[in-house]
Parts: structure tokens; sequence; C-alpha cells
């Protein structure tokens, strides 16, 4: 479940990346960062299938629920990130103008 979460993630933020035309809200970065992320999840997957073989594609439903909690959580960390560094690079000078008037 937590490849299947991220690797979604990763589409739609690539997707939206793709089809806006400039990269203000660098969504580059969260794409690339939800790529990243799927791919780890892959490489993990392949171990454990190769250690479990066919009792993979059985898990448990306690185990498909703590993956998704932890797909859902990579997910928001990944956008707690991204808005973070949004909020730092501050890229239409909305933060500062607000920080100037006070």
């Amino acid at each position: 479940m937590t490849l299947l979460i991220t690797a979604f993630a990763a589409i739609i933020s690539t997707v939206l990346w793709y089809t806006r035309k400039d990269d203000r809200m660098q969504l580059g970065f969260l794409s690339l960062m939800f790529w990243g992320a799927s791919l780890m999840w892959l490489v993990d997957a392949v171990f454990e299938f190769v250690e479990l073989k066919s009792e993979y594609f059985t898990p448990a439903a306690e185990d498909m629920l703590n993956d998704s909690f932890l797909g859902l959580s990579v997910v928001a960390l990944g956008l707690i990130v991204w808005v973070v560094r949004l909020l730092i690079a501050d890229p239409e000078g909305k933060l500062k103008k607000a920080l100037s008037k006070r």
C-alpha cells in the first residue's frame, strides 16, 4: 500500500507540474520527492517479495492498514516539506509583504 499511495502522489504531482507553464510553486521538487519515495518502496517490495515469495501477495488486514497509514504519513510529510520550502522561497513575495506591514 505504501508503494501505491506514493506512486499515485508522484503521478498526480507530476501531471500538475507538467500542465503548469511556470514552476513558481516548485511542483517539480514535490514530484521528485514522491518519485524518490516510490522508488524506495519499490526496492523494499522487491526485497520483501524475494524473502516471502507467494506469501507477499496475501498480507494480513492489519499489515495493509499499517502500510496505508505509513503511506499517508509519507505523503503528508512530503507535503509539509514542500510547504516549508515554499514559505522559505516565497515565490510571489506574499509572506514578505505580510511581514513588512507589521
